[in-house]
């Protein structure tokens, strides 16, 4: 070991891959390993057992937590199942430890994104582990194609497939869906992750991801794939062919073909220090070309050093080793590819959430503040969570959830329509959280808006979520034909009933808000609580969709500021006006159909300047201004992943004068503050 510094590293799970890196290595430039855990001290113990060579001062531990609080250990690797990486990552990573975490990093890319947002709020390195990335030969191929040795790249062809084990067994680690087994995951990854390191070499890039992915499989009876082929599309006009399998024997090699020639590489997964290198072949002009690869450590050596590399340094891994932002999108293109041809695994479904994972550690930050609104008998989240991204994907919804409570959160909408109430359900039920959480639900949506549709579709969403009653029940629509006074009626009874405790009407106009309460007034029935329109700095110049109110109109916020009405925004950010408009770019339809023009551009320019000069975006600004309204203003937010939420809430710390409301809202040319 030539460096000065060294790297302890702990292995986390003593299986077979394990074994491959502790093998590898002493052979690296910088690691040491120094630990061992395992569920039990003595399997630790029989692991290290088995190491060649000098085993002086490895420990052995006798669980994943007391490897993780071994002061002697900086780095971990994490070689557990599939399903347990995540979990066990996180942990490491809040124990300061930087991580190599086994491919694939997790299932799915949701797990991947709390990952990458764990390494973020600790200050660590995270590295996926596909060994091959680090190797010589790897950089080769890359470096090959980046100088257009076969001038443009044009199609990539890679397989990575065996047949494991046999006979079939489904309870295997390779076959059982409980342990995410299939093709896909176990080897697939290597010829994805080949043809979106290839894509962005050709375009100058660390990676690309696909535009397009179109999957085939078979599928086996414990519901994962024996074996599969996907065809990934690339821009610059690159297409990739690759293939997998557990349960079928491949010829596992890559073609790389482009304009001028096409290289053969033989060997693109198990390498190593093999004696006198490895071959790939240059075929270019009739002529082929032997391109000869050396290296001077093992294979798992290479990425042993390229996270000691990256965390002394305080950088990014070094090319061509994954990115965490090359594992995410690794992780979107599996879930595709996987989604193509049915592979769903019982941790992605409704009756199989696993617990929630550790929550990363981070500095600290102003918690979601919370409100009382008449009726509802408990605080409601000033955020208040949407749940549209939740249909048929209750893992998804669990991490984003997970995540806005743990930010101090409390309520989630969801709604018939958006077809989220069994993932919803499913979330509460897995944590055990329905007393703690303010349930907003929706219904009575155009043509179903009728007090006899009213009760059918609360009735069935109850029945999905999995309660017996909504905190907060919001009509999407309003109907005119239906006298006011029915809908107030059957909201009562069902108020009566226990169903419901606080109501309100969404994309209602206040003209008829006040007609109902003054219904309600002077029938003794409870009132309408809540209204429930769009407000947003930025002016809804059509409708997001038909039967759309807003209620940021000079009136309506003059009768919801004198009747301190409690009021809950929809699209409060203007669907990501203040992060994605450009008045020259409108490939946005809808984006440009709802919010361009040019008051709401200048709205943007002073909303960019006053956040820069308060070292936030114009986004936080924007819905920090729907915060700060003088009446009761509850604002729904959106957010489709991890960091949408965490860039959402420093929002929560800008302070909202008045005098700054009219200068953003366009009432005054002077920001006086």
């Amino acid at each position: 070991m030539s460096s000065a510094k060294v790297m302890r590293w702990g292995i986390l799970g003593a299986g077979n891959i394990a074994g491959s890196f502790a093998r590898d290595l002493p052979g690296s430039k910088t690691g040491r390993l120094v630990a061992v855990g395992s569920r039990s001290k003595e399997k630790a113990e029989a692991f290290i057992a088995k190491l060649a060579g000098d085993k002086t001062g490895v420990v052995a531990h006798g669980s994943y937590e007391a490897l993780l609080a071994d002061p002697n250990v900086d780095a971990v690797y994490v070689a557990t199942p599939h399903p347990e990486h995540p979990r066990c990552a996180i942990m490491a990573m809040n124990a300061g430890k930087h991580v190599l975490c086994e491919k694939p990093m997790a299932l799915h890319a949701y797990d991947v994104e709390a990952m990458i947002d764990a390494a973020r709020a600790n200050g660590v390195m995270l590295l996926e582990a596909y060994m091959y990335r680090s190797h010589p030969q790897t950089a080769k191929l890359v470096e090959l194609v980046a100088t257009k040795a076969i001038g443009e790249l044009r199609m990539i062809q890679a397989a990575f497939g065996f047949h494991w084990p046999k006979p079939f067994n489904g309870d295997s680690r390779l076959t059982s869906n409980a342990l995410g087994g299939g093709g896909i995951l176990d080897v697939g990854g290597y010829p994805v992750s080949l043809a979106r390191l290839l894509a962005g070499a050709a375009v100058g890039k660390r990676f690309s991801d696909p535009t397009d992915v179109k999957g085939v499989g078979h599928l086996e009876a414990t519901g994962i794939d024996g074996y599969a082929a996907a065809v990934l599309k690339f821009p610059g006009g690159v297409v990739a062919q690759v293939s997998t399998g557990v349960q079928l024997n491949q010829e596992n090699v890559a073609r790389v073909y482009g304009t001028d020639g096409w290289i053969f590489v033989s060997h693109p997964w198990g390498l190593g220090g093999e004696p006198g290198g490895l071959t790939m072949k240059l075929h270019k002009d009739g002529k082929v070309e032997d391109i000869l690869c050396t290296a001077d450590r093992g294979l798992y050596a290479y990425e042993a050093d390229a996270v000691a590399e990256a965390a002394w340094n305080n950088t990014d891994v070094p090319a061509p080793a994954m990115t965490v932002f090359d594992s995410l999108g690794q992780a979107r293109t599996l879930d595709q590819w996987r989604k193509q041809i049915g592979v769903r695994y019982v941790a992605e479904t409704l009756g199989g959430l696993p617990p929630a994972l550790p929550r990363a550690k981070a500095p600290p930050a102003i918690a979601i503040p919370s409100a009382e609104v008449p009726h509802v008998g408990k605080p409601v989240s000033k955020l208040i969570i949407g749940a549209m991204m939740a249909a048929g994907e209750p893992a998804y919804a669990a991490i984003l959830f997970d995540a806005y409570f743990a930010a101090g959160g409390n309520c989630i909408d969801t709604a018939k329509v958006y077809g989220s109430d069994k993932s919803v359900g499913a979330y509460m039920k897995s944590r055990g959280i329905r007393k703690g959480t303010v349930l907003l639900a929706k219904g009575a949506h155009t043509p179903h808006c009728t007090p006899q549709h009213l009760t059918r579709e609360l009735n069935e969403s109850l029945t999905d979520l999995g309660t017996d009653y909504a905190d907060i029940y919001i009509m999407h629509r309003d109907n005119l034909e239906v006298p006011v006074g029915e809908f107030v009626d059957v909201l009562n009874e069902h108020v009566r009933a226990g169903r419901i405790k606080s109501f309100g009407g969404s994309n209602w106009s206040v003209n008829r808000f006040q007609a109902a309460n003054d219904y309600a007034a002077k029938t003794g029935k409870q009132p309408f609580t809540i209204l429930n329109n769009n407000f947003s700095l930025a002016r809804m110049v059509q409708g997001v969709w038909d039967g759309c109110i807003a209620a940021s109109d000079p009136d309506s916020r003059a009768w919801l500021e004198k009747t301190q009405t409690t009021h809950f925004a929809w699209s409060s950010q203007a669907r990501g006006f203040f992060v994605r408009g450009d008045p020259k770019n409108r490939s946005d339809w809808e984006l440009a159909r709802c919010w361009y023009s040019d008051d709401n551009f200048e709205r943007l320019r002073r909303a960019t300047a006053v956040a820069t000069k308060l070292g936030v975006t114009a986004n936080n600004v924007a819905l920090a201004y729907c915060l700060s309204q003088p009446f009761p203003n509850h604002c729904l937010i959106g957010p489709m992943t991890l960091a949408e939420l965490r860039t959402t809430l420093p929002a929560l710390k800008v302070q909202m004068s008045p005098t700054l409301q009219m200068y953003l809202n366009l009432e005054s040319e002077v920001w006086a503050d």
